[in-house]
C-alpha cells in the first residue's frame, strides 16, 4: 500500500448514459480497496460540479463516458491538486474523441480501419460497405451500428447522430475481436471476445453469460506479441498513464487494426481488464492496489 495514500474516494456514477455501469464498477473497486486495507469510501458524482469530501488523499476514478473519461473530471482534480487514477486531462480528452484518436494513430503509422467523420446523413455511405457507425463521444456501444446494406445506412447514421453532433464512420473489419489491457508499464495477455453474432453491443457487454471470453486469446504467439506492441504504441502515442485498454480487430488474414483506447475500462464482473489481469496472476484486489498506487495529478 502507498503509505501516503490511505483515504481513497471512489468516484462513481456520473452524469453520462453509462452511470449504471459506473456504479457497478465503483462498488466493486470500493470493496476491493477496503479489503486491501484502505480507508475507502463512495464518492457518487451526480452533477458536473462535485464537491470532493474533506480528507481524501486520492480519487480512484470509475466514471465512464462524459465527465469521466473526457478530461473534465481530471481537470477538476488537477485544480485541487488531488492525485487520481488513470490518464491526465489532455490525454483523456484525446482518447475519448474517436476521431482525434484515429488521427493520432494515422500520424504514428498504427494500423486502423479507413474512416471519415460526418455531421449529417448523406444519401449514400461515404466508404465501401460493410461499415461501422458510432458517435464520437460515447462508450458502452451506445449508438453503434454495423451497416451491411445501403438500406440500413440512413437509419444507422441518424441514430448515431442522435447521441452526438458528429459520428465516426469506419470500415468494418471482420475476424477476431481482441482487447489488450495495460497497467502501468505491464501489458496484459491478449483477450478474445466472442459475442453472439459477432456483435459486442451493450447487452453482450454487461449481461453475465452472454459473451465468451478467451484469455489468453487463441492466436499465434507472433500475432499476440504484435497486438501487444500495437497496444503499447497506442497507449504511448495518446500520452496515457496508469491504465488503459486497447481494442483491436484481427482480420481473417491475420492483420490487426487498432480501433480505440479506453482510458477507464470497466471493473464489473463481466469487464475485460480484470479478466486479463487475472490471467496474468493479478487478483482483482491487487489490480486495484496497483492502480491506486499510481495515482497522481497534473500532466
Amino acid at each position: 500500500m502507498n503509505s501516503k495514500l490511505k483515504k481513497i474516494a471512489v468516484a462513481m456514477g456520473g452524469v453520462s448514459s453509462e452511470r449504471p455501469v459506473s456504479l457497478k464498477s465503483g462498488t466493486a473497486v470500493l470493496r476491493a480497496l477496503i479489503q486491501a486495507g484502505y480507508d475507502a469510501f463512495e464518492f457518487d458524482i451526480t452533477d458536473t460540479n462535485p464537491i470532493l469530501p474533506d480528507g481524501a488523499d486520492a480519487v480512484f476514478i470509475t466514471l465512464h463516458g462524459a465527465f469521466g473519461e473526457d478530461g473534465q473530471v481530471q481537470k477538476l482534480f488537477d485544480d485541487l491538486l488531488i492525485p487520481y487514477t488513470g490518464s491526465g486531462a489532455a490525454s483523456s480528452r484525446l482518447a475519448f474523441d474517436k476521431a482525434a484518436t484515429k488521427d493520432v494513430l494515422v500520424k504514428h503509422q498504427i494500423s486502423t480501419p479507413a474512416y471519415t467523420v460526418l455531421r449529417e446523413v448523406p444519401d449514400t455511405p461515404p466508404l465501401p460497405l460493410p461499415l461501422v457507425v458510432k458517435p464520437l463521444l460515447q462508450g458502452s456501444s451506445f449508438g453503434v451500428h454495423r451497416v451491411f446494406n445501403e438500406s440500413e445506412w440512413r437509419v444507422a447514421c441518424t441514430d448515431a447522430l442522435s447521441y452526438d453532433k458528429r459520428v465516426l464512420v469506419e470500415g468494418l473489419i471482420e475476424g477476431k475481436e481482441l482487447t489488450v489491457g495495460i497497467v502501468s508499464d505491464t501489458v496484459l495477455p491478449v483477450l478474445e471476445i466472442k459475442a453472439p453474432g459477432g456483435c459486442y453491443d451493450y447487452n453482450a457487454k454487461y449481461t453475465v453469460g452472454t459473451t465468451e471470453y478467451i484469455v489468453p486469446a487463441k492466436i499465434e504467439d507472433s500475432l499476440s506479441e504484435l497486438c501487444k506492441t500495437l497496444a503499447w504504441d497506442t497507449y504511448n502515442a495518446l500520452g496515457c498513464r496508469g491504465l488503459g485498454r486497447v481494442d483491436i480487430m484481427l482480420d481473417t488474414e491475420g492483420h490487426p487494426f487498432v480501433l480505440e483506447l479506453n482510458t477507464i475500462p470497466g471493473f464489473t464482473e463481466t469487464s475485460l481488464l480484470p479478466k486479463a489481469a487475472l490471467a496474468a496472476g493479478i487478483s482483482f484486489v491487487d489490480l486495484c492496489k496497483m492502480i491506486i498506487d499510481l495515482a497522481r495529478f497534473g500532466a
